[in-house]
């Protein structure tokens, strides 16, 4: 078995790992990446970009099939073109994982293992039973997979996992999905704007993220005008029969329904994977999930020569912030055992549904209740969504009583991809609801349902401090 000696290795070559390794090779440290499977990120390959592109053609085909609203008319039936839409979703895929590609290829050969890292000590890795890698400090990088629950494995190649759905050839007849969190919301609404027959099914309320009962509530009754959405489903049986998937339900309606589909798209959340690691030969502890307890602005685990950035931790399974911490990662490793916090951005997430969702900052659930006021817009009657007729959905953003600082928010209505942006750089800027009050808001612009929301949680701000002076 060869021996190679390093400063640091990063186990995994998508986001978090090559920002790792460039961080290192920055701080001029020697930095080997290693890498088991294909080179090409999560986002790239088989999440953000892909999903993108599916759901672009699902819009062009709304907005073609909903002009006349407007005064502008289709003759005849919209026709999708099943193989078009995939041909152009998968070119598109393979130009974005390109540009990954022309990023590792540009890296030193000497500093590319390929094959699957274990630990034999904290310090010492086996990748592939024939090269023995010993470094001073290792950054996890290892991303994460679907997870598929036991029951739906004996659906075969009827169940597919996101990853599968950017490989079909033609859109199928039928998808039933299982979990609406934000792959599956995303790619039902998507399919079903194509023309492909969807029935989306969750379990407990979960819906896109949303923690705000009310929020969340909107969204489904929304959801639920325009595709079969049950996010607390009583699925009673799921089985293969002959090349379909049968799906056994009880109905909104609360009748009895079986139908059939050809495929069983899964949904249900996915796994860091850590577990082929043979992380119990480190001195780790680890969580019930198997994830090493790790400092989230350090990114080290415990007091270890290791750190794990990305999806493997479990953490903010979301592109910029795998960015983020592989840099950390990356910079604490090369720097160790002077360990350093790092900068870790306000929380944003965004469902690329229509209309979107945007959580940001503290979420609903985190607040202590009675330490807050909720600020609301309602957009059906928001000048600009109104004439867009966008005009669906609800704002909700939090306000600390004591400060007036304004905490987070959740909301469904449009433009919330653009909206979430301008409340998270106030949460970071620890803005009060007065400050940002204060800010220009054009007119006619989306935006203004902000004023509109910020303007309701000042009220409620005086309203609450007038009532803790009067008791005390």
């Amino acid at each position: 078995m060869d021996t190679l000696h390093t400063d640091i290795a990063v186990i995994g070559a998508g986001t978090a790992g090559l920002a790792a390794y460039r961080a290192a090779r920055a701080a001029g440290k020697r930095a080997v990446l290693i890498e088991g499977g294909p080179y090409g990120t999560t986002c790239a390959r088989v999440g953000c970009m892909p999903s993108k592109l599916l759901i672009a053609a699902a819009e062009a085909a709304h907005a073609a099939a909903h002009g006349a609203p407007f005064g502008v008319h289709v003759d005849g039936k919209v026709r999708v073109d099943g193989r078009a839409v995939m041909e152009r979703v998968r070119r598109e895929r393979d130009r974005f994982v390109g540009f990954v590609l022309e990023g590792v290829e540009n890296i030193p050969a000497a500093d590319k293992l390929a094959g699957y890292a274990r630990f034999v000590s904290d310090t010492v890795l086996r990748v592939d039973e024939r090269v023995e890698v010993r470094a001073a400090s290792v950054v996890i990088a290892t991303g994460s997979r679907p997870s598929v629950p036991a029951p739906f494995e004996a659906l075969g190649d009827r169940l597919v996992v996101n990853d599968d759905v950017f490989a079909w050839q033609d859109l199928p007849r039928s998808v039933a999905v299982f979990g609406p969190g934000v792959i599956g919301l995303e790619l039902g609404q998507a399919l079903a704007r194509l023309g492909v027959r969807v029935r989306v099914f969750g379990v407990s309320g979960s819906l896109g993220g949303l923690a705000d009962p009310a929020v969340r509530q909107r969204a489904r009754r929304i959801f639920q005008d325009e595709f079969y959405l049950d996010p607390d489903a009583r699925v009673l049986s799921t089985q293969r029969v002959d090349d379909e998937v049968e799906v056994r339900y009880v109905a909104l309606d609360n009748t009895e329904r079986t139908e059939r589909f050809d495929y069983a798209l899964v949904a249900t959340g996915r796994r860091p994977n850590v577990d082929r690691l043979d992380l119990h030969l480190t001195s780790l502890a680890l969580d019930g999930r198997g994830v090493p307890v790790f400092d989230r602005t350090t990114m080290q685990a415990g007091e270890s020569a290791i750190f794990i950035a990305g999806d493997a931790n479990a953490d903010a399974p979301l592109l910029h912030e795998a960015a983020d911490e592989g840099r950390i990662a990356g910079m604490n490793a090369a720097r160790y055992p002077d360990v350093r916090p790092g900068q870790r951005r306000a929380p944003l997430g965004v469902v690329f549904s229509d209309p979107q969702i945007a959580l940001v900052g503290a979420s609903y659930g985190s607040l202590p209740a009675g330490s807050f006021v909720t600020g609301e817009v309602d957009f059906g009657d928001q000048g600009r969504s109104r004439v867009m007729l966008k005009n669906k959905g609800m704002l909700h953003v939090y306000a600390d009583i004591e400060s007036g600082r304004f905490l987070g928010a959740e909301m469904v209505g449009p433009s919330a991809e653009h909206i979430g942006h301008l409340l998270a750089w106030a949460a970071q800027q620890q803005l009060t609801v007065a400050q940002m009050l204060d800010m220009p808001f054009y007119h006619p612009v989306v935006e203004e349902g902000v004023r509109t929301a910020l303007r309701d949680a000042a009220a409620r701000l005086e309203q609450a401090r007038r009532q803790r002076r009067a008791a005390a």
